[in-house]
Parts: C-alpha cells; sequence; structure tokens
C-alpha cells in the first residue's frame, strides 16, 4: 500500500482531516486509508475516522483493523518518555 493513504491527525481544525478522507475515498479512489496519530491526538483520530465512516461515507466504508503502539524516547529535559500511537485502518467495503 503506499504511503500517500496515510492521513496524520494533529492540531489542524477537525473537518479538515474527514475531508482528507472523503477526497481520497471519493476522487482519488483509495481501496484502504490509515488514518494515524500519536499522544493527545489519539481521541482526536478516532473522532475523525468515526464521523468520516458514518456520516460522510456511510455504507461504503468500514474500519477494518486497528493498531495500537508506543514509542519511548528522550524528551527536551533528557527524561524517558512514552507516547502512545494509534493506526486506523479504513477500507471500502
Amino acid at each position: 500500500m503506499a504511503g500517500d493513504n496515510s492521513i496524520f491527525v494533529g492540531g489542524k481544525p477537525f473537518m479538515n482531516y474527514v475531508t482528507a478522507i472523503v477526497m481520497q475515498f471519493t476522487t482519488k479512489n483509495a481501496d484502504e486509508i490509515i488514518v494515524k496519530a500519536r499522544g493527545k491526538f489519539i481521541s482526536r483520530a478516532v473522532d475523525v475516522a468515526e464521523v468520516a465512516i458514518k456520516r460522510f461515507l456511510k455504507d461504503q466504508v468500514e474500519v477494518k483493523d486497528i493498531k495500537i503502539d508506543s514509542d519511548e524516547f528522550e524528551n527536551k529535559e533528557g527524561k524517558q518518555v512514552r507516547v502512545s500511537s494509534i493506526e486506523i485502518l479504513l477500507s471500502k467495503k
């Protein structure tokens, strides 16, 4: 699967991500899209995916898989911190 089928959810306006998902499935004719997020944006990614498939792509797209992970790295102060991440695989029905 191509890397351009990933949407990384961050601090942009909510509907930007929903629109991006809808556009990938409709105009770009993607079969699958991965919605990715880390840390505090995880719940937002879940909301974005749900709004996209329930309101805009009803009965056309479903959640096929969900992967969760966490990465450990050093912050600016030199402390080890863990950041959770999620990948939500959306697929055409």
